[in-house]
């Protein structure tokens, strides 16, 4: 059975991207494009592990991931940031909202499947 990653994205190009490099790595992606749409698909479809966009419409990354590692039956679901928010202090606040790692656009496709197998064992 392939893992399954949900990515939280709302960018179509970023989707895209992350489709094809998951894909051709064996995982099943599942898609949300806004923070509200990630924490339910966590809820409802149980994913292996998310990558989680910080800038999002409405509920952002942040907030989403509080909800999701708020929840006793998700907060064991790795939360990879993923994001353009690359400034001084961003990590720190990615990783007090609960992401597990953190990584930064524009990212290497190697190093993005590194952080994925680290914390899908």
């Amino acid at each position: 059975m392939n893992r399954r990653i949900l990515v939280v994205e709302d960018q179509e190009d970023n989707r895209h991207i992350l489709r094809d490099l998951l894909a051709s790595a064996g995982y099943e992606m599942i898609e949300a494009v806004t923070g509200e749409e990630g924490v339910a698909l966590a809820a409802a479809r149980r994913p292996d592990l998310i990558l989680m966009d910080i800038q999002l419409p409405g509920l952002d990354g942040y907030e989403a991931t509080r909800r999701i590692k708020g929840d006793p039956a998700l907060r064991a679901i790795p939360v990879i940031a993923v994001t353009s928010y690359a400034l001084s202090g961003d990590d720190r606040k990615a990783f007090e909202a609960g992401c597990d790692a953190y990584v930064t656009k524009p990212f290497s496709p190697r190093q993005l499947l590194a952080t994925i197998r680290e914390h899908l064992p």
